[in-house]
């Protein structure tokens, strides 16, 4: 065996082992930054941030792409990042790093489901179960309002839906990607795509926000700052250009394998930060996981 295959196994385990840690932690970012910004100039700067680091790789390879692209790419950068980035900040002005973490897991299986409802992928019968227990899982963690009962519609954990509705976002773009520019390579689609919605960040976040005032005279501010810029350059940019790398070396299943590390990792963050987890929450995350993971078991997007 050639010396680089031998040790490709621990590559990969160590690959998707930091990608669990750098997305795990997101959650646990947006949460301290929100503690001086606003839901808004945290989603903000999380995309400026992110674009901005990534220009370098935009710029060059612009020229070479068709309006019909650029049009898809536009989509791509408000439902991949953009609109996300602001619904988790929403989500977590009411709802805890960890569960958030935990609804996020909903990612693959939105992607099964936006892809048979508007492209004509198949939903296969284990897709379809994952589905429906995960749901169940989320509405208990909607739902779950004391260690005793539930606390029905509660604004608290009504606020997990804004999770919900990122991860149909993702489902979405993921779909896109597979069906409209499956011809441009991975980094060029992330690089673009946030370059083209990284303008309307930057004017939202320097012109109808309190961001810059704040920057300068808000303690802890900078601190702040540095928590968002960390999550959009690592948790956006970086992580992206590791995940696809692994895509190529890896199996698909492995590389989904990811999925179910990544809540552990918000959950370990919630915990280490004080937050609590009442008994019906422990029954939410279980059944999201176990949905999650029948849903994404062997299943495949098929046109």
């Amino acid at each position: 065996m050639p010396e680089a295959d031998k040790y490709q196994p621990i590559k990969n385990w160590g690959m998707l082992l930091v990608l669990a840690l750098i997305w795990g932690s997101s959650f646990i970012l947006i949460k301290k930054a929100l503690l001086v910004f606003s839901a808004g100039e945290v989603g903000a700067l999380r995309i400026v941030t992110a674009g901005t680091v990534l220009l370098p790789l935009a710029m060059p390879v612009l020229k070479d792409l068709r309006r019909k692209q650029l049009g898809y790419l536009l989509v791509i950068g408000f439902v991949g990042s953009f609109i996300p980035s602001f619904l988790f900040a929403t989500a977590q002005t009411n709802l805890s790093s960890s569960l958030a973490g935990v609804i996020n897991a909903l990612t693959p299986l939105m992607v099964v489901l936006v892809g048979g409802l508007f492209f004509q992928a198949t939903i296969t019968w284990k897709a379809s179960l994952g589905l429906i227990i995960a749901f169940v899982g989320v509405g208990i963690l909607v739902l779950a309002g004391s260690e005793t009962g539930v606390s029905f519609f509660s604004d608290l954990n009504l606020y997990g839906l804004f999770v919900v509705a990122a991860t149909v976002c993702y489902g979405l773009n993921v779909n896109i990607i597979k069906y409209r520019v499956q011809e441009i390579r991975p980094k060029t689609i992330t690089a673009i795509s946030l370059m083209m919605v990284l303008p309307l960040a930057a004017l939202y976040l320097l012109a109808f926000t309190q961001f810059s005032f704040k920057l300068l005279h808000v303690e802890g501010a900078w601190l702040a700052a540095g928590y968002i810029s960390l999550l959009g350059i690592v948790g956006t940019a970086a992580a992206l250009i590791l995940f696809n790398t692994m895509v190529k070396l890896v199996t698909p299943v492995f590389a989904s394998s990811v999925t179910y590390l990544v809540p552990l990792v918000a959950i370990l963050w919630g915990v280490w930060d004080g937050e609590r987890l009442f008994l019906l929450h422990y029954f939410g995350i279980v059944a999201v996981i176990i949905g999650v993971w029948i849903g994404n078991r062997k299943s495949r997007l098929s046109k």
